[in-house]
């Protein structure tokens, strides 16, 4: 039976009202009016601040803010997204980046705020339609990559996407399943072959989620670009696949399969890229929770679970 998880990380957000004065100053002369108002969005791991902000003349803008205090990852990530948004040409459905607060610790960015909603779970036949459009569309905008300053992605993944070749050299964890146990040395082999396979021009968001897309109507926003990253045209699709069978969608093989860069992709080469994935996120699964997120693990058990399986499928290894 598919598991139908909502998107991760509710409740854990911290208040627009808890931010230092300093940030909230900058934010009041960024806007040029001061905020009367804030209402938290829901979704996603960080535990800064995300918050739609109201102004006294009425402007409206999204502010996500967070500090090293909170978790000594998320200010970078935010700097990334910075540079990424402000790389964006016009043609992306992403808010418009308004400006950036770096203070060494906190990290404050301002988008223009827009409409619409995460989509409802479990996933319906018409609202993936939709994003599946908007993805297409998007691989013919970003390749080339438009932005020149853009990591490759194999730079950006590479210590990460090791997790088969990493529980390989440390050991078997008590927590590792028996499909994972069976097959890790064959795993690890395949795993190495990703960066190679995952290479291209197309400027990659390498973070599709449910909790990273907003639906208005027939428009289809994507947010949150920290991942943004240079590879082959058909990897967000991979990538967003195992999440939308564990959130109630199609098997992986089926969504992938409505992707015109992947069904013309190397079949070997997709595998390989799957295996990263589910290494990756089969090894996080058995770590700690960093500080400040407390649902990521959870997340990444469940979407590590489909895409083993995803992988099972494609190898045909039982």
């Amino acid at each position: 039976m598919v598991s139908t998880v909502g998107p991760p990380g509710e409740g854990v957000r911290t208040p627009y009202s808890a931010l230092p004065p300093v940030v909230h100053d900058w934010v009041d002369e960024l806007l040029g009016s001061p905020v009367v108002s804030a209402g938290t969005r829901a979704g996603g791991f960080s535990p800064g601040v995300a918050a739609v902000v109201a102004c006294a003349d009425g402007r409206t803008a999204f502010v996500k803010a967070v500090s090293g205090d909170a978790n000594p990852v998320s200010p970078e990530m935010h700097r990334r997204e910075a540079l990424a948004a402000a790389a964006l040409p016009a043609s992306v459905p992403a808010p418009r980046l308004l400006g950036v607060y770096d203070d060494g610790t906190w990290v404050a960015l301002a988008f223009e705020a827009v409409a619409g909603e995460q989509p409802r779970l479990p996933w319906s036949a018409g609202d993936l339609d939709r994003v599946l459009r908007m993805l297409a569309r998007l691989t013919d905008d970003l390749t080339p990559s438009p932005w020149r300053q853009a990591p490759e992605l194999a730079e950006r993944m590479g210590r990460a996407f090791s997790g088969w070749r990493r529980l390989a050299a440390g050991g078997v964890p008590a927590g590792l399943d028996d499909w994972s146990r069976r097959h890790l040395d064959a795993l690890a082999e395949l795993e190495a072959g990703w960066e190679a396979a995952a290479a291209g021009t197309t400027l990659l968001h390498h973070d599709v989620r449910a909790d990273n897309l907003l639906l208005d109507g027939e428009r289809v926003w994507l947010v949150d670009w920290p991942a943004a990253s240079v590879g082959a045209a058909w990897i967000d699709v991979a990538l967003f696949a195992p999440s939308v069978a564990m959130q109630g969608g199609p098997p992986p093989e089926e969504l992938l399969g409505r992707s015109a860069a992947a069904r013309t992709a190397d079949p070997a080469a997709i595998t390989a890229y799957v295996a990263a994935i589910a290494g990756y996120l089969t090894r996080q699964s058995l770590l700690p929770a960093p500080a400040g997120l407390p649902t990521v693990r959870a997340f990444q058990a469940a979407q590590a679970e489909i895409t083993r399986a995803w992988l099972a499928e494609r190898t045909g290894w039982r």
